[in-house]
């Protein structure tokens, strides 16, 4: 944590006023499961070390920044750490792991957290979907994780890479130029 004090005092005071974002880095969680419980998370004084380095980037910055955390897996059971200790943004919400329903996730947590990702389709669909497959999964994303803001629509390049066929690449995007809110001033539209 002290080396990450020092690399964010040096690169916030070069970066000046020109930052909005600081992404800060640790997977918590396997596919299935948190790798510690949020006891052993909070008794390893990793809970307390990002909430001491989250204040100190948020202190240090010469505007207001958001802190963007990644974290892959299932590591909602730490949601309420994470929010507590400063996070802004989590990135992603990976839908294919365990117990990461996205519309009870913006119940839950949309309020303290804008999610960047949870258009995580999962590859099975996107390698070996049809079109009209992919759509639907995309505007249920959309749907569970858009309402009142605060989500991020990005895909993870897993369902990119070159086994998912170009027309489902193109059914995802096609379908988040027509169903998403895109520009600024056009209102999600369902």
């Amino acid at each position: 944590m002290e080396v990450k004090m020092k690399y964010w005092a040096r690169a916030l005071e070069l970066l000046g006023p020109n930052v909005m974002i600081i992404s800060e880095a640790d997977d918590l969680a396997s596919q299935n499961r948190c790798l510690v419980s949020p006891e052993l998370y909070r008794k390893l004084n990793q809970a307390p070390a990002h909430t001491k380095l989250f204040t100190f980037i948020k202190k240090h910055a010469q505007v207001p920044v958001k802190i963007f955390y990644h974290s892959c897996g299932p590591s909602r059971s730490c949601f309420p750490d994470l929010i507590e200790s400063g996070i802004d943004i989590l990135n992603p919400v990976q839908v294919s792991a365990a117990g990461m329903d996205t519309k009870e996730l913006k119940k839950r947590f949309g309020k303290e957290l804008t999610f960047y990702g949870g258009a995580w389709i999962p590859s099975a669909c996107c390698r070996q979907g049809t079109p009209q497959e992919v759509r639907d999964e995309v505007k249920r994303r959309i749907d569970d994780l858009a309402p009142g803001g605060g989500f991020i629509f990005i895909t993870r390049s897993t369902t990119s890479r070159p086994m998912c066929p170009p027309q489902n690449i193109m059914a995802m995007w096609e379908t988040v130029r027509e169903y998403a809110f895109i520009g600024g001033d056009r209102e999600l539209q369902s």
